[in-house]
């Protein structure tokens, strides 16, 4: 259940919040980053992802946040567990609005390797573009968030 908008500001304001990220590779090794158009970390690449509904399973997240993302549904069992990360940004989505609050994320980052041609769809809501990155050059490019570079 998603929150009202009052009531998400409060919790941005007061807690972590919880989410999925996806590390996306395709069978050549690249990366899959969408461009980001809202805050926080607007206008830099990053790899899609999510935050966890209160009363959501792991798996039932992971499923919708798949195909929220990349528009198919994967399990979650079909992916690695990179690891528990913890993002901070002195931004908000809120800091469109006027003066927001900052965001702490605590993230559950997943690797998720296709083996077929992939067939995503990713929607635009939180990525203006996508593009498959070589890990190399992700890596050491400014223009990809520092969250997003340190999965590598």
């Amino acid at each position: 259940m998603w929150l009202d908008l009052p009531t998400f500001q409060t919790v941005v304001a007061s807690t972590p919040l919880v989410a999925i990220d996806l590390v996306v590779r395709n069978r050549r090794g690249d990366v899959l980053l969408g461009l980001r158009v809202n805050r926080p970390a607007y206008g830099f690449w990053f790899v899609p992802g999510g935050r966890i509904q209160k009363n959501e399973s792991l798996d039932s997240a992971f499923r919708r946040i798949t195909l929220d993302e990349l528009g198919r549904t994967f399990e979650r069992a079909s992916a690695r567990l990179l690891g528990v990360f913890e993002h901070f940004y002195d931004d908000s989505v809120f800091a469109n609005a006027g003066a927001g609050p900052d965001t702490h994320y605590v993230v559950l980052s997943y690797y998720l390797e296709l083996e077929d041609d992939p067939t995503l769809q990713p929607p635009a809501e939180q990525h203006q573009q996508y593009r498959w990155w070589p890990q190399d050059e992700l890596r050491f490019s400014s223009r990809v968030h520092k969250h997003t570079r340190a999965y590598f």
